[in-house]
């Protein structure tokens, strides 16, 4: 199993140095080519959050990126540091994602989840008192590179 790991400032800037980072990772851990825009609009959603969330509580802590290479899945783990049980009543959850797409639920942070969702083929979201961390994968053809 092969591990990138990644690290970057609370700044909308390096969301797009995230997208294509993950990317080029993503291409040598044998994600098909259709796939990779996927793979890029998903993450930059995930970061996207984690940095607006980031810029609101903590700007000064990083947003935490993994890329996980198996034989047969390709992972990417986004994680902030911003308490799941937040003062401001808490960050959307897959429910809440699932609850937009069918046009019952309000606002960006949960379009964000719902465009995650429908790009990511296993998505996971876990809020914790230390942060929320959003898990998503996408199969791999071929044997991890990376």
């Amino acid at each position: 199993m092969a591990t990138v790991e990644l690290s970057f400032s609370a700044l909308p800037v390096h969301v797009r140095t995230a997208r294509l980072i993950v990317t080029a990772v993503a291409r040598r851990s044998g994600v098909a080519e259709t796939l990779l825009d996927e793979v890029r609009l998903a993450v930059g959603e995930a970061c996207s959050r984690a940095v607006e969330a980031h810029r609101r509580h903590c700007p000064d802590e990083p947003v935490r990126l993994e890329l996980v290479g198996t034989e047969h899945r390709f992972e990417v783990i986004v994680s902030d540091t911003v308490p799941g049980d937040d003062a401001a009543g808490g960050l959307p959850t897959i429910d809440d994602a699932e609850e937009f797409e069918y046009g019952l639920g309000e606002g960006t942070a949960e379009l964000g989840l719902a465009v995650i969702a429908g790009l990511a083929e296993d998505v996971d979201i876990e809020a914790t008192p230390k942060g929320v961390q959003i898990r998503m994968s996408w199969p791999a053809e071929a044997e991890a590179t990376i």
